[in-house]
């Protein structure tokens, strides 16, 4: 079956979809508008797949996951954006590296952290505290982007953003409960194609960024996709160290994993238009480092 053929060839079908978007301009601006809908949807099969009791079980360890929520949601954009405030820096990369840092696990962070063969166990768990807890956790970072505009347009977008993450969760979590309440390994299978066809169509649509800015200003192109790939994998290092030191095995890879992949395309389902636009490019050249750490990142992590 065609979704069963996608989960097991996810990730050459992700790298095709990377080319797919970066050579056919048309089709990749064709499916942009539609981006915001697509990753309500992934988010929908992401819940699914990890279902009620998953999800409920992961709040049995909030403690540990709510400090590193705090510290990888809250402090770390905080902590960017003041420190681009001192240094007098207003940009649209800035723009985008706060809101990179503020956003929940990568719904596929534990796909990652299995495919490099460590235990994925805690990366579910921080994905859910880590999207559960968003709308609270961005709203006083949204308050430091004077990008956002006025107080009621930040209100107005975390109220957006808490319902496209409630009803994904409350739809999938009522098919199983009544419909599909313990998943098959053929089942799991099904839900996994699904997904790799979303979020396949998605990285399709993201291309047209890249394709539209490097038509006018390849050198912005270059330098997004070099500060991408610095957050990307400098995070993953440095906090793998970090809770190394601290002692956080069996979390030390997971949450390294989840510090430089985040879902940050989560917010082109609630931002405004104006807010939308900028982001398209980073997000977009975010995609390379993000297929690429099970395959540059799997030796520094042996080393843990």
């Amino acid at each position: 079956m065609l979704l069963k053929l996608c989960a097991k060839h996810g990730r050459l079908i992700l790298v095709a979809s990377l080319v797919t978007g970066l050579l056919s301009k048309d089709l990749a601006r064709l499916i942009e508008p539609h981006i915001g809908i697509l990753i309500a949807l992934l988010l929908f099969t992401a819940c699914l797949r990890v279902g009620p009791q998953q999800a409920m079980g992961a709040f049995a360890y909030i403690g540990k996951s709510l400090i590193f929520t705090i510290i990888l949601q809250v402090a770390l954009p905080l902590l960017v954006a003041l420190l681009a405030k001192v240094l007098g820096i207003h940009n649209t990369l800035v723009f985008a590296l706060v809101l990179f840092t503020a956003a929940p696990a990568l719904s596929g962070s534990p796909h990652l952290v299995a495919l490099m063969g460590f235990d994925p166990a805690p990366a579910l768990r921080q994905l859910v505290i880590s999207t559960a807890l968003l709308p609270l956790t961005v709203l006083p970072v949204f308050l430091f982007l004077p990008e956002l505009g006025s107080a009621a347009v930040i209100v107005s977008s975390v109220v957006r953003l808490l319902m496209v993450i409630a009803m994904a969760a409350i739809a999938a979590f009522t098919i199983r409960m009544t419909i599909l309440k313990t998943l098959d390994t053929g089942q799991v299978e099904l839900i996994d194609g699904a997904s790799t066809i979303f979020m396949a169509i998605i990285v399709v649509g993201l291309m047209a960024a890249i394709g539209k800015e490097f038509a006018t200003n390849p050198y912005n192109v270059l330098t997004t996709l070099a500060a991408a790939i610095v957050a990307n994998f400098g995070l993953q290092i440095v906090t793998t160290i970090a809770v190394s030191k601290t002692g956080g095995s069996p979390w030390t890879v997971p949450i390294g994993v989840i510090a430089g992949n985040r879902n940050v395309a989560l917010f082109l389902t609630a931002l405004p238009i104006d807010a939308i636009q900028p982001l398209l490019l980073f997000i977009a050249c975010y995609q390379i480092p993000m297929y690429l750490t099970p395959l540059v990142m799997q030796r520094f992590y042996r080393r843990f």
